[in-house]
């Protein structure tokens, strides 16, 4: 492994499954401006939209995921090309 490469500032950070509320714990290097409380220590956390527990290729369920409105979106910019 060549030195003066890789990041110093792995640390547990605490990822946070936003559609299923899942946390789990790992080491990384992502920046974070919040916190999270887990069996009373506190880590950094990355929210996440999507993750091993519930995306449907792990999972075996389709589940529809729009966060962001896009169907919506979607079905009012071409409703005036409905006939």
């Amino acid at each position: 492994m060549r030195k003066g490469i890789h990041p110093e500032n792995y640390r547990l950070v605490a990822f946070k499954d936003m559609s299923n509320e899942d946390i789990f714990i790992t080491k990384s290097t992502v920046d974070t401006k919040e916190t999270i409380e887990v069996d009373g220590v506190e880590y950094p956390l990355c929210k996440m939209e999507i993750s091993r527990t519930s995306h449907p290729y792990y999972t075996g369920k389709s589940k529809l995921i729009d966060t962001a409105g896009r169907i919506d979106k979607f079905k009012n910019k071409y409703a005036k090309f409905k006939k």
